[in-house]
């Protein structure tokens, strides 16, 4: 009886956690600094764009993601970055409505020339 049990309740959290988690497929498409193209793109496996999927609890959490991967940390070699999301096939938009997660006027954006 104890086994039955356990198999139950196992095969409950298996199912629910499987319910209620979905795919966030995370798009990128980067403009690289001028003559470092292979470098910027090389995280998309030397592509332009790409997209990603991540396991994510709910839209939120998609759109969470989304918005950390406009993040540029190597600002002479990506000049900006477009993102946008879908969560379980639907287009997932900013708070504000936007399907770019990027904001182009972003601090790290457009610094090709910083030395």
């Amino acid at each position: 009886m104890k086994l039955k049990a356990i198999f139950i309740t196992t095969l409950f959290f298996s199912v629910s956690s499987a319910t209620f988690a979905g795919t966030c497929e995370i798009h990128y498409l980067r403009t690289a600094c001028p003559g470092k193209e292979e470098i910027s793109y090389k995280k998309c496996k030397g592509k332009k764009e790409c997209t990603k999927k991540k396991r994510a609890e709910s839209i939120d959490e998609c759109r969470k993601n989304a918005l950390k991967s406009c993040g540029n940390s190597r600002l002479d070699i990506t000049e900006s970055k477009v993102i946008t999301a879908k969560f379980d096939g639907a287009v997932v938009k900013t708070e504000d409505g936007k399907e770019n997660f990027c904001a182009a006027d972003r601090p790290d954006f457009n610094k090709c020339n910083v030395q």
